[in-house]
């Protein structure tokens, strides 16, 4: 496998490029992200499907453009595909035959059902729920891919776009012929509800930047951002009535969005009404990485192993020196959970919490080491990016952010409450983690054994440690917990 990665998208109504840098067997992480609006599809669904000559020309500057980003970031394989507007155009040699020749690189058309299955295989493994529907609305099409129990069972691709239905529909201001057009092809779907669908594309990322704006949603992250879609049907509903740029500009579209968002939009809102869906989760990956991931996944039936996350092991692999330490750390922390799970009586799912924050607590010394526990927080909110809900990223953040210092109180957390389990959770994850640092803060990584007695952790080792007893005795506990170390009583 190459060790830096190309992966262009030839949409109907944008142009992608992502480069991705491996940094181990299944470890990489984004280095450049390009996007062009070439609008290959203008004008063709009005004259029989044809390409026309102008956006093959810009199609082609752009391409020859991604290319020379491409050759400059060193990328060993270069992989170029495209979707439905050069699937279905009847004179897409005239355009692909240009671009082998003049070029020397060739675009791979894959059919709606590959299309489908990319998207499926991005969400599948890049975020973290297991059952669910993606959909993702292109230019000239939209697909489904249909995820039960962490397989896709079934794909689907349909000729809904943007760009189809305004030249078909929109510029005719004929809104009911586009809403039949949509269930007309909506009824080869079997399925009629779908409670948890995710959606990928541009129009999905746009209405979501959107939502978070409006709500005030605490973080600005796009990926893995989930909304009850009903409670924001009228702003939608806004978006479709809106007529000029000003209306789009004051309800928050970004301007290269003017042109499409509106139709984009009520396609968006007609599917999620027809199959009354309940909850939205956003994806910022899509078709691009799903290529990606069935190129370095090929051997693994297309998914990572159990219990391995990208976002950790590429942030491991870029910022932590010593990875002995850090497996040691996450160790210690499965132990120090169980060992007290009589006291803190926490759900079993906040001990991958703990373990993952024990693993990541070392990154922030990359950058500097005064405090690194803070730079730490900004890694892990701008770069765990994949297989968490945001709760769990705001959670690891924080309790490595806290980490040797006295317990958070709901001031410090005040600003992601709503995304948050209650103070006590927060304040026991960032004692025993904590405790953890505290332990191993002669980074000797010796064995210890934790003994729970009538509320006092007796914690056994066979070697005297001066600096640790020194940081186990200014750690405080969410309750009156003693700690016993060495026969010595700490609070």
């Amino acid at each position: 496998m190459a060790k830096i990665t190309t992966i262009i998208d030839t949409g109907s109504n944008s142009m992608r490029m992502v480069v991705f840098k491996k940094t181990s067997r299944f470890g990489f992480h984004l280095i450049n992200e390009t996007k062009s609006k070439v609008k290959i599809a203008q004008g063709c669904y009005e004259n029989n499907g044809n390409l026309q000559e102008l956006p093959m020309n810009r199609a082609f500057e752009a391409l020859k453009s991604f290319l020379t980003i491409a050759y400059s970031l060193k990328s060993r394989k270069i992989l170029c595909v495209a979707t439905s507007a050069l699937r279905d155009a009847p004179n897409k040699k005239e355009f692909l035959s240009k671009v082998s020749k003049e070029l020397n690189i060739n675009i791979k058309i894959i059919d709606g059902q590959k299309e489908a299955y990319y998207g499926g295989i991005s969400a599948l493994n890049l975020l973290p729920n297991d059952t669910f529907t993606t959909l993702d609305i292109g230019g000239g099409s939209c697909e489904f891919a249909f995820i039960e129990n962490d397989k896709i069972v079934d794909t689907i691709s349909l000729k809904i776009g943007t760009v189809r239905l305004k030249e078909l529909y929109f510029n005719n201001n004929d809104l009911d012929g586009a809403r039949e057009y949509i269930y007309k092809h909506l009824a080869q779907i079997k399925q009629k509800d779908i409670n948890f669908m995710v959606g990928l594309g541009g129009t999905a990322r746009a209405l979501s930047r959107i939502i978070l704006k409006d709500t005030n949603y605490p973080l600005d992250i796009l990926h893995g951002f989930c909304y009850e879609p009903q409670k924001h049907f009228h702003l939608f509903e806004s978006i479709i009535k809106a007529t000029t740029s000003k209306e789009l500009k004051i309800l928050g579209v970004e301007k290269d969005r003017y042109d499409t968002i509106g139709v984009g939009t009520f396609i968006f809102m007609t599917i999620l009404q027809y199959f009354k869906v309940q909850n939205l989760i956003t994806s910022s990956s899509g078709v691009r990485e799903g290529v990606y991931l069935t190129d370095i996944l090929r051997n693994s039936n297309h998914k990572f192993p159990s219990n391995f996350n990208i976002s950790v092991r590429s942030l491991l692999d870029r910022f932590v020196d010593d990875t002995k330490q850090s497996a040691y750390l996450g160790n210690n922390a499965k132990k120090i959970f169980d060992s007290l799970s009589m006291v803190h009586k926490l759900d079993t799912k906040y001990k991958s919490i703990l373990v993952i924050a024990s693993k990541l607590q070392l990154i922030g010394l990359s950058l500097n080491f005064d405090k690194n526990e803070e730079h730490s927080f900004w890694y892990i909110l701008n770069g765990l990016n994949y297989g968490f809900t945001h709760t769990d990223k705001i959670l690891i953040a924080l309790i490595i952010k806290f980490t040797k210092k006295s317990l958070p109180q709901q001031k410090d957390i005040e600003k992601y409450s709503n995304l948050l389990p209650s103070l006590e959770v927060v304040q026991w994850l960032n004692f025993m983690m904590s405790l953890n640092i505290a332990l191993n803060s002669e980074f000797d990584r010796v064995g210890y054994s934790y003994i729970v007695d009538n509320n006092t952790l007796k914690i056994n080792t066979t070697s005297s440690k001066y600096i640790v007893h020194r940081a186990l005795n200014k750690l405080k506990a969410p309750v009156d917990l003693k700690i016993l170390f060495n026969e010595n009583m700490y609070r």
